[in-house]
């Protein structure tokens, strides 16, 4: 493959931004009108924030970085280029990498040089929408790579979250009906940004990997199911499919669900699909792979775990059945930090690890694992998931800095009221627990703090939730327990010691 995707260059201009964003349109239209010999190609984002719009002028096996340069700058970058030199004056990096690499050069220090880029190589560097930048898995390939690696599911919304792939894959498969294969992609919480980036940056293995997964389950279905607030991010995954259709041997279609928090839950998921009025959670057994989409065997995964998956298949050495979790895990690092950015850390390393990304002050406390992620102000602790559960952290690759303005008590309050207000209702731990969650909460306010009461209350819903958004909606406030009790106790007392709450 040729780093411009598909057609040999010695140079070639990529501008990397988000779709989501205007951020890199001028750009890639002044570059477009400026350059009449050298191709330029529109990336999906980096998962660094704080470097985009970023422009990568390449020439004969040298990468110049230029983060967010000025529209009034092409002409010199476009000129440079035509006259055979690389326009270094400036860069924020130069790397030099093989020429016909179809990955983005890591340069040696920067966010961009945190953690690994293996399912997030592409991201950056192809163009998303060409498939001639993709390596496409035989029809015949057979999925044994994944049942050896011990692969787990990945993320929220998946239906086989940390635990191993392959066995829902042979439920699926042996389970009556016609099979159905979904990539679970709505996720409405603006602090995962992890599988927006790959689907925007790199929608080939994803795509690649559940169309073999279909293959192997007799799936006559392949359905990507996206949040209907990202219409730029389905109308790319449509541009994106529909420029492969002759590689794909079951064509996936790309639906998209309401921009809501629980409609990404994997049942609820479902429901959304079918068009229900109300989302609702589905009470399990059976799971999905049983009886999913429409009452028909289902498999569904998020976008980072089809994204191991064809790692998995493509590089089998790079996984060690012998971890408790192999592969890599994504995280994205937000919060109060200067802009977010989505890392890849191998399982082994620390969430620390991934903080050097981002540009942040101090942080007092750190949440891990997205909206109903767990309090810590220690974040030595390994981005696997057996590590992470054992820590009572959330799994959902969020790591979300709080710096000392930011009250624990009151942070609880917010995420315990967000569940009493979203939950699907289904349940009674789930629609009643959140409601006395964020009453003795507000109880705390009025001097009145009941501990046992709250860790009770929580571990009710943890262990009799029909989903995991009650179990997940209970985390907050347990974990702030443990780690923070003496703010409760200042609360209760008359003081807040952020100095944040009125009271």
């Amino acid at each position: 493959m040729s780093p411009s995707g598909g057609v040999p260059q010695s140079s070639v201009v990529r501008v990397a931004v988000d779709p989501a964003t205007d951020a890199g349109e001028n750009l890639v239209d002044a570059f477009r009108t400026a350059a009449s010999s050298v191709p330029v190609v529109e990336t999906g984002p980096t998962g660094v924030t704080a470097l985009e719009p970023l422009v990568l002028c390449t020439h004969e096996g040298r990468t110049a970085f230029h983060a967010d340069p000025d529209v009034d700058d092409v002409d010199e970058f476009v000129d440079t280029l035509e006259s055979d030199t690389l326009p270094t004056e400036g860069a924020d990096a130069v790397v030099e990498h093989d020429p016909d690499t179809d990955t983005l050069p890591v340069p040696r220090s920067g966010p961009l040089a945190v953690g690994t880029r293996r399912v997030l190589g592409p991201c950056g560097w192809v163009d998303p929408e060409d498939p001639a930048a993709h390596d496409f898995l035989d029809v015949d390939t057979t999925l044994e790579p994944v049942a050896d690696s011990g692969l787990l599911g990945r993320g929220r919304g998946d239906a086989v979250t940390d635990e191993p792939v392959f066995e829902e894959w042979t439920t699926a498969r042996d389970a009556d009906g016609e099979s159905v294969v979904v990539v679970n992609a709505n996720d409405a919480d603006d602090r995962s940004l992890a599988d927006e980036t790959l689907l925007a940056g790199a929608p080939y293995p994803i795509l690649d990997a559940a169309v073999a997964v279909a293959e192997f389950v007799d799936a006559s279905d392949v359905v990507v199911y996206c949040n209907e607030a990202d219409d730029r991010l389905h109308e790319r995954l449509r541009r994106s499919v529909d420029a492969a259709r002759e590689e794909f041997s079951v064509v996936p279609q790309v639906v998209t669900g309401p921009d809501t928090f629980r409609a990404g839950e994997e049942t609820m998921a479902l429901e959304a699909m079918e068009g229900t009025d109300r989302i609702e959670a589905r009470v399990r057994p059976p799971g999905p792979a049983e009886y999913g989409l429409y009452g028909r065997p289902t498999v569904v995964h998020s976008p980072r775990t089809f994204a191991q998956v064809y790692r998995a298949l493509v590089d089998p050495d790079s996984f060690d059945p012998d971890d408790a979790d192999p592969g890599t895990r994504l995280v994205t690092v937000t919060g109060d930090v200067d802009a977010p950015a989505t890392v890849e850390l191998p399982t082994g390393r620390t969430l620390a690890d991934a903080t050097d990304a981002v540009d942040f002050s101090t942080f007092e406390t750190a949440v891990v694992g997205g909206q109903f992620g767990g309090l810590s102000a220690d974040l030595d602790v390994s981005a696997s998931a057996p590590a992470l559960r054992s820590a009572d952290l959330g799994t959902n690759g969020v790591v979300e800095l709080l710096d000392d303005s930011r009250c624990v008590v009151a942070e609880v309050g917010t995420r315990a009221r967000f569940a009493s207000e979203e939950n699907c209702g289904r349940c009674v731990p789930c629609r009643e627990g959140s409601k006395q969650l964020v009453e003795l909460l507000r109880d705390v306010y009025d001097g009145e703090y009941d501990a046992d009461g709250l860790r009770e209350l929580a571990g009710v819903m943890r262990r009799s939730s029909t989903c995991d958004f009650g179990v997940g909606a209970a985390r907050p406030v347990a974990t702030a327990l443990d780690e923070f009790e003496p703010e409760f106790r200042a609360h209760a007392n008359g003081r807040c010691p952020s100095g944040t709450c009125e009271l």
